[in-house]
């Protein structure tokens, strides 16, 4: 199985009129966050596979739409489906989500956002990434019981502490998904916020039994 990966910069091999047949292979879309949501529906038109995404820090204009809080807006082709809102682009928002993919059964949550380190939107402390965390345990001992193991890709927008994250406040990684990943044991964390500038930087590292994975720009996950 394939999946497409992206985080923070468009990718001109993405937003490119070869998208289809380059990416033909892939099933499955994920984003780290930090993209315009024009790029996000170009590629929903382009591949018509499953798109599944978190926010970063910046472009969170749109966030508000899909908190349970907003107000429903026909004119922005908003609706409410089982406690969620779903914005017009083809995609679903992950934020403080489980839900399992069904064309590959995979078991996705999303945890978006940063380190807090000015007043800006969708940024948190420690603690409160360790409450949105506590938000997602009902549904993670669901998977459990139901499917043999709690998740399977964890998509984050920042990475965890210690793990290929930034000396300043910003760029700094969470404890709580170190904590995470030793209680949950996902195959897969998937993040950006941190740019790679030399692209050919390693992208993946382990913790314990999960893969961690930078997707700056863009990654096709290979998953066996």
């Amino acid at each position: 199985m394939k999946i497409l990966c992206i985080a923070d910069e468009q990718d001109q091999l993405v937003y490119s009129a070869n998208i289809a047949e380059r990416y033909s292979d892939v099933e499955l879309v994920i984003s780290a966050g930090d993209l315009p949501m024009r790029y996000y529906e170009f590629i929903v038109s382009s591949l018509n596979k499953p798109f599944y995404f978190v926010f970063g820090n910046h472009h969170v204009e749109d966030l508000h739409r899909y908190r349970k809080s907003s107000a429903i807006d026909d004119s922005f082709s908003m609706k409410f489906d089982r406690g969620r809102l779903l914005f017009g682009i083809g995609g679903e928002c992950l934020e403080g989500r489980v839900v399992r993919d069904k064309a590959t059964g995979l078991l996705l949550a999303g945890l978006g956002g940063s380190m807090r380190y000015n007043s800006g939107e969708h940024q948190y402390t420690e603690f409160e990434m360790f409450l949105r965390i506590l938000g997602l345990v009902p549904k993670l001992s669901w998977n459990r019981l139901r499917y043999g193991r709690w998740l399977d890709i964890l998509v984050a927008h920042a990475p965890p502490r210690g793990i290929g994250d930034g000396e300043d406040r910003c760029h700094t990684g969470f404890k709580a998904f170190l904590w995470f990943m030793r209680t949950f044991k996902p195959r897969y964390l998937v993040h950006g916020h941190v740019h790679l500038i030399d692209m050919n930087a390693p992208r993946i590292s382990r913790y314990r039994e999960t893969e961690v994975i930078n997707v700056f720009s863009s990654h096709v996950l290979q998953d066996s």
